[in-house]
């Protein structure tokens, strides 16, 4: 017996050592950060911050060096377009990668079908981790239900769109008297200035996901209004007499702009600081090199340019938002992307940076080849479009249904009784003059319409009016008095 175990003692030595070795990597795996093949995603969406609100943009009053610093480490897109200017259209659009009228959330309130394939339900399939925090905006009441009624409650966990770590309220600009729902629908408030604890919220996810890949979507509710309720710290950074205004306010209204850009910096400045913990703990983790940070919003607000407030309309300062992309393992080269990049698509171009298959229903373009050779995205041009007016610019209120192209350098609209809008960007940056019924710009107006022709049969989109949209789809309109009258189009031209 004895001989046995001698003969077997060598054996039992190396098979101790062994388990002592994995045992001893298994614990220095659990405190190093895990080299995953695909990257991290920290997707933080901001609403309502139109693209010349930055300081990066050559915006000499507002403040924002956080951002300012993450843009000298970033890809730059000085032409970030929204598909359409509105929250729950841009935030279905995003998630499922196609256009509004593909997916049915053309307007607010209305719900993302279940089935929809969004970026969540695809990051997951590739073993992420996934985590959402803030506003939602996608849950919708059904039809018989009052209007904005799902704002106030809890998002089923069948209607998560691939989210697991949840901390949502569908809709609120409260934003110092803010709730949302966890995990478990358990109501829980956020303390002071929400997007405060929701920053803090996701720094502590990227703590605790560190050794996974993962999929962070962080959804402040500001700088949309109400304008003045930002911390009283950042609104004494402000003085409205000192606020320069784009030269397409109105006299008369000037006063009221300086005020209200001056508490719509005051929310930007606080977000600001918000972007700088989350950049600091990323570096902090170690993360830094495998983790594709993208900042952007919704959509602008027109902030009485043209005279008049909010979005949904299709000028520069409605459709245009600020947008970051850092990458350091595969966008090394910090530089501006001059070529529109759509809605649609951010969906597959973080596929492709994220080296994961694009499912075929998505409709944007994968961009991520441009970016990471280090040229221009080349396209022709944008979609822009609103199949359905409603709320803040209701029929009643001279919104009409429109599609258009932005390009690098124009903007061409039309309505449904024809060409609307012609603008050179490039020599009229403030879109003061119209060109569309101009006969030297007759063949530009031409040229520019063959474009938009062709990305609406690229898109099936046969530009049809509202009520024919909200039939097909099964929706109400919210208020009477957003339903278009049979004088319509004779009263709008």
């Amino acid at each position: 017996m004895f001989n046995q175990i001698s003969n077997k003692f060598p054996l039992i030595i190396l098979l101790v050592l062994s388990l002592s070795l994995l045992a001893f990597k298994s614990l220095m795996k659990e405190n190093e950060v895990v080299k995953s093949v695909h990257p991290n995603v920290i997707f933080v969406l901001a609403d309502q911050w139109r693209s010349d609100a930055i300081g990066y943009a050559g915006n000499n009053d507002v403040i924002t060096p956080n951002l300012d610093r993450l843009s000298k480490e970033s890809l730059v897109f000085e032409n970030a377009v929204t598909v359409m200017a509105v929250c729950a259209p841009w935030r279905a659009s995003f998630l499922t990668g196609q256009y509004p009228l593909t997916n049915g959330v053309f307007y607010n309130d209305r719900p993302l079908p279940n089935e929809a394939m969004t970026i969540a339900e695809i990051y997951k399939a590739q073993g992420y981790q996934t985590g959402y925090i803030g506003k939602w905006h996608l849950n919708g009441h059904g039809k018989g239900e009052p209007a904005f009624s799902a704002r106030d409650k809890p998002v089923p966990k069948d209607r998560r769109q691939g989210f697991d770590y949840w901390k949502v309220r569908e809709v609120t600009h409260d934003y110092n008297n803010s709730y949302y729902f966890d995990e478990n629908d358990q109501k829980q408030y956020w303390e002071g200035y929400d997007a405060f604890p929701q920053t803090d919220s996701a720094i502590s996810y990227i703590k605790k996901n560190k050794h996974n890949p993962f999929f962070i979507m962080v959804s402040w509710g500001p700088p949309h209004n109400p304008y003045h309720t930002a911390p009283e710290e950042f609104r004494k950074l402000y003085d409205p007499s000192k606020i320069t205004l784009r030269p397409n306010v109105p006299e008369a209204l000037q006063d009221s702009a300086r005020q209200i850009i001056a508490d719509y910096y005051a929310h930007i400045t606080a977000l600001d600081k918000s972007m700088g913990d989350i950049l600091d703990a990323v570096e902090k983790e170690g993360l830094s090199e495998n983790t594709i940070i993208v900042f952007t919003s919704e959509h602008g607000d027109m902030l009485f340019s043209k005279g008049v407030l909010r979005k949904q309309r299709p000028y520069d300062e409605s459709i245009k938002v600020p947008m970051l992309i850092r990458y350091p393992k595969k966008l090394s080269k910090p530089r501006i992307i001059k070529g529109p990049i759509n809605t649609p698509d951010l969906l597959p171009t973080l596929l492709g940076l994220s080296e994961i298959k694009i499912p075929k229903n998505i409709e944007g373009t994968d961009f991520s080849k441009y970016l990471i050779q280090d040229i221009d995205i080349s396209n022709d041009g944008a979609l822009i479009m609103l199949p359905v007016p409603f709320h803040e610019w209701q029929f009643m209120n001279g919104g009409r249904e429109f599609r258009g192209i932005r390009t690098e350098r124009y903007t061409y609209v039309k309505d449904l009784v024809g060409p609307w809008l012609l603008y050179d960007n490039q020599i009229d940056p403030y879109q003061q003059t119209n060109l569309v019924n101009l006969p030297q710009y007759k063949n530009l107006r031409n040229s520019m319409e063959k474009i938009l022709l062709a990305k609406l049969k690229q898109t099936k989109d046969e530009f049809l009016p509202a009520d024919y949209y909200m039939t097909k789809w099964d929706y109400l309109y919210d208020n009477k008095d957003s339903i278009r009258n049979e004088n319509y189009l004779l009263i709008n031209r």
